[in-house]
């Protein structure tokens, strides 16, 4: 018999959050599905089926999965987030037609000397505020012209990161030298700002096309909102079973380092999932489980295989009684929040040895 545990990855959760997307966005925007990550822990493939055409292109980081994504018949743009690497990579973006972003006079000058067989389109990566990758208004000045004049590029999309979407005035400002380095170039660029937290909260930024993330999956963007406060699903579920009960007497500590301590006689249940399996090693006393579809915590440190919870008030609980980590019945977004993280991070450390299981 297999280990019980499993990750049950909804379909219809992701396509109903797309929807969603949709209703902000209306339908003038287009929608790159974000799939980085190996779609944010959730499956590359799993999560480009269950779209399928709803989506408008799919947006990821590695060339190699953009090839996979091709190879399995996807025939969407796709766009690589951050562009190609090295000058061998140009080949396949234009075998495989991926569309790469691009942020240096390097990367132009690579694309200059590739001398393909067509004009490679682009995403111009523009820095207004973010201060990772892009050309300011200073480094964008000496490299404009020979961006709109040269043969080897083709269709150019200005695209840039939002920072603090929690900050209106973040927003304000970036969006500020957004206009102010577009009215560089023609009117009829395209453009590309909006991440999911500007989609839910900032609708003047949804020209173009936008670029969804952790609310495809049903996650919320924010610290002071969660999923279901924006209809959101959640598409990820990860459950495991009770592998035994320990009946604890008051004094007796659980776990590694003892960092739980009874304060009265309770039942303890151990969880057959740890941080091998992707659950956050530094979740503490107290973040929020589901034992036989009831509300309990945690107890005692996290270790590789294993977790324990509590027991105490769910007399029925025993071994073999279902538990829920995260996902229907149990946000993502409130176990993170528990454990000092984002449901983000949950998501991408799901382990390989997890077995998935698409519904």
């Amino acid at each position: 018999m297999p280990r019980p545990i499993q990750a049950r990855i909804d379909a219809s959760a992701l396509r109903h959050n797309f929807a969603r997307v949709r209703e902000y966005v209306g339908a003038k925007a287009k929608i790159w599905a974000v799939v980085k990550a190996d779609a944010y822990g959730h499956g590359l493939l799993c999560a480009a089926r269950a779209l399928g055409a709803l989506a408008d292109g799919f947006a990821l980081l590695d060339i190699q999965e953009g090839v996979a994504l091709r190879e399995a018949g996807v025939r969407q743009p796709i766009l690589l987030l951050e562009g190609f690497f090295e000058a061998s990579d140009l080949p396949l973006c234009a075998r495989y037609a991926l569309t790469p972003a691009i942020h240096s006079i390097e990367q132009i000058e690579m694309i200059e000397k590739a001398r393909l067989a067509s004009p490679l389109p682009v995403y111009l990566k523009l820095n207004t505020g973010m201060n990772r990758l892009g050309f300011t208004r200073e480094s964008i000045a000496p490299v404009r012209v020979r961006l709109l004049e040269s043969a080897s590029l083709g269709a150019i999309t200005l695209m840039t990161h939002f920072a603090d979407a929690d900050n209106a005035r973040g927003i304000y400002e970036q969006s500020e030298r957004f206009r102010a380095l577009r009215a560089l170039f023609p009117e009829s660029f395209a453009v590309s700002t909006a991440n999911s937290a500007a989609i839910l909260r900032y609708p003047e930024t949804t020209e173009g096309w936008v670029r969804p993330g952790i609310v495809l999956y049903g996650a919320s963007p924010f610290e002071d909102r969660n999923a279901a406060d924006f209809d959101l699903k959640p598409v990820m579920t990860l459950t495991s079973r009770i592998l035994e009960v320990q009946e604890l007497v008051c004094g007796d500590r659980v776990g590694y380092g003892g960092v739980f301590t009874a304060g009265a006689p309770a039942r303890v249940g151990v969880v057959a999932c740890g941080y091998a399996d992707g659950y956050p090693r530094h979740a503490p006393n107290g973040t929020p489980i589901l034992v036989a579809g009831r509300r309990t915590t945690t107890v005692g440190r996290v270790s590789m295989d294993m977790l324990t919870c509590d027991l105490t008030g769910i007399p029925e609980a025993g071994v073999g009684s279902p538990v829920t980590l995260w996902g229907e019945g149990l946000p993502a977004d409130e176990v993170a929040a528990s454990a000092g993280t984002v449901a983000y991070e949950l998501f991408c450390a799901l382990a390989r040895r997890v077995p998935v299981v698409e519904s």
